[in-house]
């Protein structure tokens, strides 16, 4: 019972790091631009860094989500999105079709999680 309410709240940990990490990015640029608040090198570089914070959240939240159970293809897609997602934001100075790639992989955090919770309510209600 207690691993199943760990890794619920860890599957609500998970989607609310990847909604958020989607919001940083989409207003991230109107900040740049129409702000000085983010003109203040200091500052700038703590917001920006917070990408790193939400693959180090990301990656307690699928650990302790698939850590007892998960379907094996729960697990995958958690597993591959998220390292699909921290690969994309180390790489999004590259090019910016990662930044894309770090919005798909997101999305796709945030359905595998989705999924990870109606298998747990469907196991745990026969």
């Amino acid at each position: 019972m207690k691993t199943t309410i760990l890794s619920r709240k860890a599957d609500y940990v998970g989607i609310t790091g990847s909604v958020l990490c989607i919001i940083h990015c989409l207003i991230t640029p109107v900040l740049l631009m129409s702000t000085a608040l983010l003109q203040d090198e200091h500052l700038r570089f703590g917001y920006l860094s917070l990408d790193y914070i939400f693959i180090g959240v990301n990656i307690v939240a699928v650990y302790f989500a698939t850590r007892h159970y998960a379907p094996p293809a729960i697990k995958k897609a958690l597993w591959g999105f998220l390292t699909l997602f921290a690969v994309a934001i180390f790489l999004e100075d590259v090019d910016p079709v990662f930044e894309h790639i770090g919005y798909l992989a997101s999305a796709g955090l945030v359905i595998s999680h989705l999924f990870n919770i109606r298998q747990h309510k469907l196991q745990h209600s026969h």
